[in-house]
């Protein structure tokens, strides 16, 4: 009984480990594992870069804001000095 006891144990080890994923398919998933990383870190830079772009046209639109502001000021400005004379 203990000799078909071991021998059903190691039978079951076996049908485990031949039951595991082959190396075939392990590589196919780093492989899949490895795209699905590379996508993310693209969608990631994409975020940035689209992010960067809409600072750097607010800073453009606060850029003009200012600029017509200070040119308003410059006109009204020089409008009061020629009422004063």
């Amino acid at each position: 009984m203990k000799t078909l006891s071991k021998l059903l144990v190691v039978a079951g080890l076996f049908a485990f480990v031949a039951c595991g994923p082959s190396a075939k398919d392990q590589a196919e998933k780093a492989k899949q594992d490895s795209i699905k990383q590379a996508d993310s870190l693209m969608a990631v830079k994409a975020k940035e870069d689209s992010t960067a772009k809409v600072v750097a046209e607010k800073a453009k639109a606060d850029s003009a804001v200012a600029a017509a502001k200070a040119d308003s000021i410059e006109k009204a400005s020089k409008t009061t000095k020629k009422g004063k004379k």
